[in-house]
């Protein structure tokens, strides 16, 4: 079946997801927030219906299915006002690592507990002096006899605080070439030598943001995820996920704020019919709508091509669907503020604080520049300029 034309079966999961979120919303995640804790009752209710785990193999607890359908859940999640950030991690990116590369023992050990949302998983890659280039990371890993010895710092790595465990890239010495490459491995928080600490973010959410902090963190020979050698493979197959759910994670939102929006233009009589009969109201609303639906098709071809086992087609796509996705959504929620004007920044309505969520999507976990550099270089052939 086409992408672009849901089953039925796709259908149904989008219809029983949303009434999952309509029953929490977006009040119980300003509620989480200002309480200062994570949403932990919609998460596991979420992992007994077996929606966390749609994408991992059934033969480890999960659904058996793909990002396609982990996509469908966070989307309509996003939709109803309160989309699970540690979706885009937890399951996306570390379980798919693990699903595709680990040990029996690591997806004995890991991926049940995250398909049914009672484990968490946190993700590190990013650095202080290595943001898009990977190729600039400095955690190193090197060998102490059958162990390894884990040194770096990451920033900005969401959810350390519920975690079980972060699945940390590093970089380990080519024996033949001398040269870094990358590797995964998972790594307790509570090892030896590993720090934590709180970024002070503006951003209102529940998923907090940490500073890491990895003193020569001793972990065993079975801590590595993968072969050794694979590299840059493993670590794509984990953020081609990450950039299809973080598309789907900006329609949500984008699909939220715009619902808002016409629900107010609706029912909002300045003069003699409902503001939402104006053109200057309406057209907007309808471009916001068009350009949420592109992406959506985009985010569906992606996770189509990902969940196919084409791993280049993907990069493309998510790359674009992320782009698009990010884009739509912010245009969606300045568009669904500026519909309802003074009420549009009170705490009421609840859209003022997705007008900083929504361009997290624009920034992470890939810029939009670079994204841009991506499609000049790998879509059209135009030479590089770094």
């Amino acid at each position: 079946m086409s992408p672009a034309i849901e089953s039925e079966e796709h259908k149904a999961l989008r219809s029983a997801v949303a009434a999952l979120g309509k029953r929490y919303g977006r009040d119980y995640i300003t509620r989480t927030v200002a309480e200062g804790r994570h949403p932990t009752e919609l998460w596991a209710e979420a992992g007994k219906l077996g929606y966390l785990g749609v994408n991992l193999p059934e033969a480890h607890g999960g659904g058996g299915g793909g990002i396609t359908e982990l996509a469908i859940v966070l989307e309509e999640l996003g939709a109803a006002g309160c989309p699970l950030l540690m979706l885009v991690v937890s399951p996306a990116i570390c379980g798919t690592v693990i699903a595709r590369f680990g040990t029996e023992e690591q997806k004995r050990t890991w991926l049940p507990g995250l398909a049914d949302g009672t484990r968490t998983m946190a993700f590190g890659i990013t650095e202080p002096d290595a943001g898009s280039n990977s190729h600039r990371i400095t955690t190193t890993a090197r060998r102490d006899g059958a162990d390894w010895l884990l040194t770096g710092r990451k920033v900005f790595i969401s959810g350390v605080d519920i975690a079980d465990a972060v699945l940390i890239v590093g970089r380990t010495e080519d024996a033949r070439t001398g040269r870094l490459k990358p590797c995964l491995f998972i790594v307790p928080p509570d090892a030896e030598g590993f720090q934590r600490r709180p970024i002070d973010m503006e951003l209102n959410a529940a998923e907090k943001q940490f500073e890491l902090v990895l003193d020569d963190v001793r972990l065993p020979a079975d801590a590595l995820v993968g072969d050794e050698d694979a590299g840059l493979l493993q670590l794509f197959a984990g953020l081609n996920p990450e950039r299809i759910m973080t598309a789907a994670f900006a329609i949500g939102m984008g699909r939220h704020a715009l619902g808002r929006a016409v629900e107010y233009a609706r029912e909002r009589t300045v003069w003699k019919t409902p503001i939402g009969a104006h053109q200057a109201i309406a057209h907007p609303l309808a471009q916001a709508h068009i350009d949420l639906e592109l992406a959506r098709l985009m985010t569906q071809k992606a996770a189509h091509l990902y969940d196919a086992g084409d791993d280049m087609g993907a990069g493309e796509a998510a790359n674009m669907a992320k782009y698009a996705a990010a884009e739509a959504c912010v245009k969606a929620v300045d568009q669904a503020v500026h519909t309802l004007g003074g009420n549009g920044l009170t705490r009421e309505f609840g859209l003022a604080s997705l007008i900083t969520a929504a361009r997290v999507a624009r920034i992470a976990p890939v810029s939009r520049e670079m994204i841009l550099n991506y499609v000049s270089h790998q879509s059209l052939g135009l030479p590089k300029s770094y």
